[in-house]
Formats: structure tokens, sequence, C-alpha cells
């Protein structure tokens, strides 16, 4: 078959170079695979020029299953745009939060296409906000003992989120209407005793292999009140089932009740505690050693001589949220020396969840981890060999203890690890007596050190990091300021200039450019306070514009999309916005309002090349 390619005079064939533009002999079914590949290439080459900011999501406390409060993925603020923070918005909320929010971008909800803020407030009432606005979307309410401190958490697959209702149980909520999931799986049960126990711990997912897996901790409530027990109830969400681990009693793998023939005959009387799970974290996910850990407060240990509580300890379990050796025992455990000073004094070294420190290439220790007590001391651990022994229960074995640089007994607020450009981990810590920003060493022999960089005085709250900047919120007079400063000198970049409430366990979390804290019955939002429009794209019939749904432009910025024909059509025209077309992509003006970008096609038949010309 003889086949030529010719010139273009009505724009519906491209063009091609004068040396293409000769008789060449081939097949029809060569001439198809040549063209669909050119196509294809032409298309993946569109797709790497056209590079617009994916939304990201904030599903979890403290971003991931290890509550790092590092976001990897934010690309809009930085050290050098900081300073241009402003507050968007004060939002009223319709119940008072005692925790930090999650974020899902671009939920379909009955009123379009939104980004989602779900925070649980105190009394039980989960809401979905507009981060927009701040306005509540949806919300759904659980009544039981109050309060709780929890915050919810959102599933991988993005479809749901969960929450602790004050009904002892777990419920599963669709984000975009939240109407609760009931089956043979969910709600799920938590606690029997609402009226001692409570989950004030944040809800964790962590991913094993395929599976997830969903962790709920429970605590006691204020001075520490009643026969409670601290457990971890695991449910895997492909499956719904559910295992328990007692952090007293552990040799018993079911929900207490009151009943005399269904608890944890303690040892002591009731004001000792009950080996609260405290942190505000709650249960830590780590894919690196593949176990989930938890940290338990000033409950009864005996583990050093066979028995079964485990106060005052970091524990290590499978990920199904039990012992892999069975008889009642985690599968390795730390507990400090002086656990007896720390029960009698009620100083839990389980007052935050167990922070993962990523260790470089060629140490010793491959996997660490640092636990902070209301002793303001920071352990070092082992994470492969917690205490040393390879045994279950043997006290002691830290690799350093250290006292947090700015002091700070009681300690509550969970510290931010970050792995700099240079691949040095550093921890940073945030609490009632301050900030500092401590670096990991290692010594000739290969022994973590923490070494402290800078430290600075005031009252702080937990943290976060993005994009190289260490966010935090701090007490300035009888309220609280916002402030962002450089994670490995401690210089400062800015300071809100208005403040918010006063604040108890509430902290800030960052997200696509904007910064979210809720100071009780108050939600604020901080970002760079620019104009955004809506891009809003089009086709007609014979082909697709790639992204196909509106898009949120900064003003003064552009966008990109991929205009694409179907097989016997031929791109017409794409016009709107001020742009241009290049090959596949279509390029935007610099945008100044809401505007329209709409692509044309028109129908090609059966195209013939025939002597350099059309017919």
């Amino acid at each position: 078959m003889q086949i030529v390619i010719g010139p273009v005079r009505d724009g519906r064939k491209m063009r091609p170079p004068p040396a293409v533009a000769e008789s060449v002999s081939m097949d029809t079914n060569t001439v198809r695979t040549n063209l669909l590949s050119t196509s294809a290439a032409c298309l993946a080459g569109s797709l790497l020029l056209m590079s617009p900011a994916l939304a990201a999501d904030w599903l979890q406390f403290g971003y991931d299953a290890t509550h790092s409060g590092n976001n990897t993925a934010e690309t809009t603020l930085t050290a050098d745009n900081v300073d241009l923070l402003q507050r968007r918005y004060r939002a009223t909320l319709p119940a008072s939060v005692d925790g930090a929010p999650v974020f899902l971008s671009n939920v379909s909800t009955s009123g379009g296409t939104r980004d989602l803020l779900f925070l649980l407030a105190q009394n039980g009432l989960l809401m979905a906000v507009d981060a927009a606005d701040g306005s509540v979307v949806w919300s759904h309410s659980e009544s039981g003992q109050q309060p709780t401190s929890s915050s919810p958490v959102i599933d991988p697959g993005r479809l749901f989120v969960y929450a602790y209702g004050l009904d002892g149980f777990v419920h599963k909520y669709r984000v975009g209407n939240g109407n609760e999931v009931t089956d043979t799986d969910f709600p799920q049960r938590i606690t029997l005793k609402t009226d001692v126990e409570k989950v004030s711990g944040s809800l964790t997912i962590g991913t094993s292999g395929t599976t997830n897996y969903l962790y709920v901790v429970t605590s006691g409530y204020v001075d520490n009140e009643g026969d409670f027990q601290g457990h971890l109830t695991t449910i895997n969400l492909s499956t719904g089932v559910q295992k328990v681990f007692n952090t007293l009693c552990s040799d018993r793998t079911i929900h207490f009740d009151h009943s005399a023939n269904n608890n944890c005959a303690r040892p002591l009387p009731d004001d000792h505690g009950g080996s609260g799970i405290w942190g505000r974290g709650g249960a830590t996910f780590y894919s690196g050693t593949d176990r989930v850990y938890v940290s338990t407060g000033n409950g009864w240990f005996d583990a050093n001589m066979g028995g079964f509580n485990w106060g005052d300890s970091v524990l290590s379990l499978i990920p199904v949220g039990t012992q892999s050796a069975g008889g009642g025992l985690p599968d390795d455990s730390y507990t400090p020396d002086n656990f007896l000073d720390l029960f009698d004094t009620g100083t839990d070294l389980g007052s935050t969840s167990l922070a993962i420190l990523p260790v470089p290439a060629g140490e010793a220790v491959t996997h660490l981890g640092a636990q902070i007590g209301k002793d303001a001391q920071i352990r070092l651990i082992d994470l492969d060999n917690m205490n040393g022994s390879s045994i279950p229960g043997v006290i002691g074995g830290e690799l350093e203890l250290k006292a947090v640089p700015q002091g700070g007994d009681g300690m509550s607020e969970q510290p931010v690890v970050w792995v700099d450009p240079q691949n040095v981990t550093w921890l940073l810590i945030a609490n009632k007596a301050g900030v500092s920003g401590l670096k990991v060493n290692y010594t000739n022999l290969h022994t973590p050190t923490l070494e402290t960089r800078w430290q600075h005085s005031g009252v702080a709250k937990s943290g976060l990091i993005a994009n190289g900047v260490f966010y935090y919120a701090a007490s300035c007079g009888s309220n609280y300021c916002l402030h962002a400063l450089n994670p490995v000198t401690g210089a400062p970049y800015w300071t809100s200039s208005d403040s918010i409430g006063a604040l108890h366990w509430q902290s800030p979390i960052l997200v696509n450019g904007a910064v979210y804290i809720a100071d009780g019955t108050h939600l604020y939002r901080y970002d760079r306070n620019i104009d955004t429009f809506t891009v809003t794209p089009t086709a007609s019939a014979g082909g697709t514009i790639a992204p196909d749904t509106p898009q949120t432009v900064d003003e003064g910025s552009t966008t990109s999309f991929t205009v694409t024909p179907n097989a016997n059509f031929a791109i017409g025209n794409v016009t709107g916005c001020g742009g241009s077309l290049a090959g596949h992509l279509y390029t935007t003006g610099a945008i100044s309002a809401d505007c329209t970008v709409s692509a044309a096609f028109v129908a090609t038949g059966d195209i013939i090349f025939r002597n350099g010309f059309d017919p």
C-alpha cells in the first residue's frame, strides 16, 4: 500500500516535517502502530509538562501512622514565603474540640466538590467542615460519658472516616454525607466500661502488607478514678475481626466489664490508676518493623516477676494487635528501671506516643524509637531489642536517657520527627516549657545519641513540620499565637499577628498551603490569603479534557489541561482563560477571574493521504 503524508490546509491534519512528507512504503498495520505510538508519546510528554500541584490529605493525627507530624507532600509554603501567612477566617463551631483535625481533599458532597476537615468534639459530635470557609457540611453525634480529646482517622481508600463515639463504640461514616455504615463489621465495641474508660488518644490506621488495621486505645478519666484498664483494640478493616490486648491482665484478651467474673483483679487500690494509654497519637504503627506500639501510664507493673501487668512500659505487638509468641506476653517491651518511682508519683512514661526516628544505612541499630514521659526524660530505644535482653518484661536497657532541653515536667505533647535534606534525623519537641531541636548523632561505635542544637522558652503545644519549616502554637499573653521557625537553627520565620484562644490539647495541621487549628469552639485557617479562582474545563463530543473537574487556581497563576481526541476525531480548537495550545497541552494565561476552558473536536472520517495533498 502506497501512502503519502501531505500538508495541512484546514487545521484538521498535523503538518509533518519535510523529511517525513515523502512517499514511504509500509503496510496499514505498521502505519496504525506508528501513529498510535506517536500519539501516546505526545500525550505522555504533555502529561509530564502539565504539573499542577496535586491536592494532599492529612488522614490521621500526626499525618502518618507513626505520628511524625511531618507533611512530606507540602510544596506551597516554604521558608521564603511563610511570612505571608495571614488569617483567612475564624469560624464558630457548634461544639468544643480538644484535639486536632484531619483533612481530605476533593470530597464529593451534595453541595459540590469540597476539601473537608473532620473534627471530633469533646461531647462526641463528629463534624465535617468545609476547609474553604469553616462551615459545617454535616455532623453526627453519639451520646455517652464525656469528654474525649481523640482525633478521627480517614480510611486510606478515602471513602470513610472513623471516630470514637462516647457510647463505647468506634463508628464508620461516609466522608461525603456523614451516613453511618452499619453492617456486620461496624460499629465496633471498644469498651464495656464507658463510665471509667475513655478514648483520649487518637485513632490510627496502619498498613501491614495489603491489610489495613484500625487501632483504638483507652485510658481513664481525670484523676485516674475507677476500675479502668488501658487496652488496645485492633480491627482488621478487611474482615472486621477484632483483637484486644489489655495492658493489665494481658493474659486475658477480652473487653473487661464490672462483673466479678469478667474483670481484671487489680493488686492495688483504684487511686493508683489503670495503666491507661494516654498519648495523643494513640497507637504507633511502624512499617519498618511491621509492629504496633503502645506506651502505658502509671499502672501496676509485675511482668519482670512473671506477671501480666504492664504499667509504665512501651509494648511491641504484631500488626493484628496481639503477641506473636502467645501466653499473654507482648512481642517485646521496654520498662525503665525507675518504674516504681514513676508509679508512686503518677509520672506516666506513656504520656506521649512512641516516636519513630529513621536510621541511616550502616548503623548498628536499624530501628530506633524515642519515648518521652511526664518526667521530661527522653529514652532512646532499640526497637529490635527494646530492653537489651530479647525477653519481654526485663527492665531497663534504653540506649540513652536525656532530659528534654527546655525542661517541662508533665509533658503530654507529641514530638515531631524530621529527616533533613542531608539525611539527618531531628527530634523537635514542644511542651509547656518551650520548644527545642535535637539532632540524632552516632558515635564511632554506631550508638545513637541526641545532641541539643537549639531551644526557646514558653508554653507550646504539639507541632508539625512541612517543607522544611517547623510550626507550633505557643502562648502570647493570655492566648496563643502560631509560630514558624527553622528546624535546624531555631531561627524564627513568622509569628501570627493575631492570636487564637486558649489551648489545651489542640494542635495545628498544615496541608495544601493552609494551617488549621481549633481553640475549642473556633476553627482558624491561615494561608497566604491570595485570592483564588475556579477554572472550569468542558469538552465537546469526540474527545476528552484532563483534568475534567473545576480547578482552583491562585490569582496570577496558570494551569494546564491535556486535550485528547477520540479515534476518528481531531482537535478543532481550544479556547478560554487567555490560553494557548501546544500539541495536546492547553495552558491558560494568568488567572484573574473565574473562567472556562472549552475544547472542541471535529470528525476526520477516513483520512486518505495521497500525493502530498488532501483529497
